[in-house]
């Protein structure tokens, strides 16, 4: 069942920034109603198209009284009711409360788990796949911070991925992902498991995070290299301390200014997440949905080499394409990932 009311709330609610944005009358606040206004407009469009299916089922309703226009309704109904339940799907979905932080930029950190140089190796195979995913969104891939083993593999890795939409796709990629494969450095030929951890968090903003001076520590100090002339002779790399949550933050840039402002974006960053995985937490305190819940401890993902299979745990999907996969062909995992998720909130919504 359709909300009436919320349908009239949401194109009252647009026609008033259509008027406001035509009259030149939104002054400064020109760039949040047109956030908002971009926004609604596909959710009203949707809602548009339904309401004139609906109108269109009453007139040929009516015409079945007319036996002049008896058969050519007749001939019209039955399509016309078939297209009723897929527009009510999808006033449904349109209608779905929204993450708020699904349109932000987001920082992805990786770090290897179990299985020791193999683990490395492969947290440098996740980030190549999301790097390759994030050029085929057209979305902008920025290493922060870059810890590499010495067999070529990540220790930690922190980026900041920017564009249209990235925390609504990404979101669902923070667990534990599993590989199984014949490490590069196993001579027998026997099949290793090991893991990688991805922490994907929403971009904080400065009105999200206020951060108290006397609660942050903060150290300069001589940035490690790979050697020759990449190692920094200058205390420029910067370490924050939050001292109530015991979070630090470590930027080992060229600029010491830039480390600066890297390292505190990752620590509001860090901050906005713990107040976010509590918040969510309280208000799911009697249920847990299985998709996208947060919880990084949780092994999402199994990548299988021998047998070039992908199987993702939380909604049981599995994929014999591990190649394209590891290419960055994300989009058919992330598309169930994300049609999941909105099934469990239909599915809470009509309890």
């Amino acid at each position: 069942m359709i909300a009436a009311d919320r349908i009239a709330q949401l194109i009252d609610r647009f026609q008033f920034l259509e008027a406001k944005m035509a009259d030149g009358s939104a002054g400064a606040d020109i760039a949040a109603l047109g956030k908002e206004y971009a926004e609604l407009r596909p959710v009203v469009e949707t809602v548009t198209a339904y309401k004139d299916l609906v109108a269109q089922i009453a007139d040929a309703e009516a015409m079945l009284s007319d036996p002049e226009m008896k058969e050519l309704a007749e001939a019209e109904l039955p399509e016309l009711k078939a297209q009723l339940a897929a527009s009510e799907h999808d006033v449904q979905l349109a209608l779905l409360p929204k993450d708020a932080a699904d349109g932000r930029p987001a920082l992805l950190e990786i770090r290897p788990g179990t299985g020791g140089d193999e683990a490395s190796l492969f947290a440098g195979d996740l980030l190549r796949m999301y790097q390759r995913y994030a050029d085929t969104q057209g979305w902008k891939f920025e290493i922060l911070e870059e810890s590499q083993s010495e067999l070529g593999g990540i220790k930690e890795v922190v980026a900041r991925i920017a564009g249209d939409g990235v925390f609504a796709k990404m979101k669902y990629e923070s667990g534990v992902h599993r590989v199984q494969r014949v490490p590069e450095t196993e001579s027998g030929g026997r099949i290793h498991t090991s893991a990688a951890t991805v922490a994907v968090l929403p971009e904080a903003e400065d009105v999200d995070i206020e951060i108290n001076p006397a609660d942050i520590r903060i150290d300069t100090m001589r940035a490690s290299g790979s050697g020759g002339q990449h190692v920094n002779t200058t205390d420029s790399a910067v370490r924050i301390l939050h001292e109530p949550t015991g979070i630090i933050v470590v930027s080992s840039e060229k600029s010491q200014h830039r480390n600066r402002e890297i390292a505190m974006q990752v620590l509001k960053t860090r901050l906005f997440d713990l107040e976010r995985q509590r918040v969510d937490s309280e208000r799911s305190a009697d249920r847990k949905s299985q998709v996208g819940s947060g919880d990084r401890s949780e092994r999402i993902r199994t990548y299988n080499f021998p047998q070039g299979r992908m199987t993702d745990h939380r909604i049981n999907l599995t994929l014999y394409s591990l190649g394209q996969v590891m290419q960055g062909d994300l989009d058919e995992i992330i598309a169930a990932l994300q049609a999941d998720a909105q099934a469990t909130l239909l599915a809470e919504m009509g309890e």
